[in-house]
């Protein structure tokens, strides 16, 4: 299991530490362990991509920019994941903006070892990075799916507490440096609403927000006000990737 002392292992991402030893060992040449800050944009709308990101200490989030600028998150990357899964599904490009929502490192890896290794044996001999990838792969579409949904159907209380137990579960802290601007920017919705939601929390004793940080006092409060969104993604991971998910 990884060590949440040392940042600076590929260990620390859950999609490594689950390949079977000897496939682990084809990749480490080929990781660059890299920085991530808050804000960098790994890939853009369109773009071509050169390189996926295996995150340690970094989460990403996926969002997808409307012609008039306004965002919205589509699914978010930490830990358990990788960024640019158009690289190996074929695609090479993709829709979605890959932006850093919490600084901290990963493990870069350019697209040509990375196929390399993914078409190692094809067929029933395929490697497990292939059978790895592809059901995380599965993992994030639903992730995607049921956040559109969410987005739809539920209020910005329910999303805020639906995002803020999401970004916990990739953290190794209780408090997120997050701005009500971001957030909003996050979920698609007016900051008014960000602002009522995370007041209404304060309020509650669930959470402390203060220049732009967001403490988590209650987590089971939290829990208790956001929608079923959350527990359906978290549910199906744990389904398609259990070796992953073990925390």
């Amino acid at each position: 299991m990884p060590d949440p002392q040392d940042p600076n292992d590929p260990h620390q991402n859950y999609l490594l530490v689950a390949l079977p030893a000897h496939e682990y060992a084809h990749l480490l040449p080929d990781l660059e362990y890299v920085p991530l800050a808050l804000g960098d944009v790994i890939y853009t709308s369109g773009s071509q991509l050169h390189h996926v990101y295996f995150p340690t200490t970094a989460i990403v989030s996926l969002l997808y920019i409307m012609e008039d600028g306004s965002t919205a998150e589509i699914a978010g990357v930490g830990n358990e994941g990788i960024v640019g899964v158009a690289l190996f599904m074929g695609g090479a490009t993709t829709p979605s903006q890959a932006v850093v929502q919490k600084a901290g490192y990963a493990y870069r890896m350019k697209a040509k070892p990375l196929m390399d290794e993914f078409n190692r044996a094809g067929g029933r001999r395929a490697g497990a990075l292939q059978h790895l990838l592809l059901r995380y792969t599965q993992a994030l579409i639903s992730q995607m799916s049921q956040t559109a949904v969410c987005n739809r159907h539920h209020s910005v209380d329910q999303q805020l507490c639906r995002w803020l137990l999401s970004t916990l579960d990739r953290s190794d802290t209780n408090e997120l440096v997050m701005t009500q601007e971001l957030i909003s920017n996050l979920l698609g919705v007016r900051r008014e609403g960000v602002t009522e939601a995370a007041g209404k929390l304060q309020r509650a004793g669930l959470i402390e927000y203060h220049r732009g940080r967001i403490t988590v006092l209650n987590r089971a409060g939290v829990e208790a006000r956001a929608c079923e969104c959350y527990q359906v993604v978290k549910t199906e991971f744990e389904r398609l990737l259990p070796e992953v998910m073990v925390r």
